[in-house]
């Protein structure tokens, strides 16, 4: 069954088309700010989810100190809207991103992540150019075995290497402990505290991500800062988290059923162009339908989804739209050039994906 809402967007829009529902939008970013305000965290939300630099200066309306960025081209969108507090959680290298590192630096004041000392040797260049310093964290791991120093040890060493290096400044560390992993990362960040305060530095900020770790905000004693990012939409992976409901889903892909040829399958318009296939993490398909929660998005061709329809009670009809939320929404968000905006039935504007695409 397509909802008036559905029907409306499909005929001024097309399917597939990524809904954003901006009442529950400014219900996230209120909600998580509350919990960083209680916890004593400043909120640094990660933009890589939304992409937008109108949604980031609603964060930071809403209370936020600044944002993170994954890469400089991000970045660079964003500091030309006039947001000036950014991280790049992400290590640089290379004569083109330090000089456009380098000209970031003339419109707003960055911090960077490093996690070796290739890194840090060819961060130099950048202040240089800028003639400002450049604060500089040491990203740590903490159990997720992806970027970042292994040991206390290493961490210490960095910070000292950075703290030495001509306009560099040691600004602290960064982790993302895994969601059950925060013993562990306290024990690290107090081993590597303590040794770079031997050595006359100090960590003025100590930065804990993501979404998944809302549920342990605050856990980690000294933390100044967290990075939630998926927060804003959410989806699947945040649901099975534990850490949203149905209801704070704010992105929808909304798609047409556009094949029945047999009884227990179907076809939808979005397929691995839209949706992605990113796993969610072990999750079971890629996006619950909400019109048919038991229905199975089982695998995709590009422009094909796949339904499984053996275990849905009700099934959709060829000319359908439905309501998708995806596994990830940040990976979903990055195919779209743009997302209509909508406040319960109305339709209320679209707004750009600014940044989409900005790998590097």
């Amino acid at each position: 069954m397509t909802t008036p809402l559905a029907a409306k967007i499909a005929r001024e829009y097309g399917t597939p088309c990524a809904v954003i529902d901006m009442d529950r939008v400014e219900r996230n970013i209120a909600r998580v700010q509350v919990a960083c305000d209680k916890a004593g965290v400043a909120n640094r939300p990660h933009i890589k989810t939304h992409k937008s630099p109108m949604l980031a200066q609603m964060q930071i309306a809403g209370g936020a100190k600044g944002i993170t960025c994954q890469k400089i081209g991000e970045a660079e969108v964003m500091a030309d809207a006039g947001i000036d507090d950014i991280l790049i959680s992400y290590n640089l290298l290379g004569e083109e991103k330090m000089a456009r590192l380098a000209a970031l630096q003339a419109k707003a004041n960055m911090t960077v992540a490093a996690d070796n000392s290739v890194v840090v040797a060819d961060l130099p260049k950048a202040a240089a150019a800028s003639g400002r310093t450049l604060n500089v964290v040491v990203e740590c791991d903490t159990g997720r075995k992806r970027a970042g120093v292994e040991t206390p040890d290493e961490a210490i060493a960095l910070a000292r290497e950075i703290a030495a290096s001509k306009g560099l400044k040691f600004a602290g560390f960064m982790l993302y402990p895994t969601e059950t992993g925060w013993a562990e990362a306290q024990k690290f960040y107090d081993e590597a505290l303590a040794g770079v305060r031997t050595h006359g530095l100090d960590a003025a900020m100590v930065s804990t991500g993501g979404s998944p770790n809302l549920i342990n905000l605050g856990k980690l004693k000294g933390a100044t800062e967290h990075r939630p990012g998926t927060y804003i939409y959410n989806d699947r992976m945040q649901v099975a988290a534990g850490v949203a409901s149905w209801d704070d889903c704010a992105l929808n892909i909304y798609s047409t059923v556009v094949s029945r040829a047999g009884p227990d399958r179907g076809i939808l318009d979005a397929g691995s162009k839209t949706l992605t296939s990113d796993p969610g993490g072990g999750l079971d398909g890629y996006g619950l339908i909400l019109e048919h929660p038991e229905a199975k998005i089982a695998r995709f061709a590009e422009e094909h989804g796949f339904l499984d329809l053996a275990r849905s009670n009700t099934r959709p009809n060829v000319g359908d739209v439905v309501r998708i939320v995806p596994n990830h929404v940040c990976v979903v968000v990055n195919m779209m050039d743009e997302v209509v905006m909508v406040r319960g039935e109305e339709i209320v504007g679209v707004l750009p994906v600014a940044a989409r695409g900005k790998l590097r």
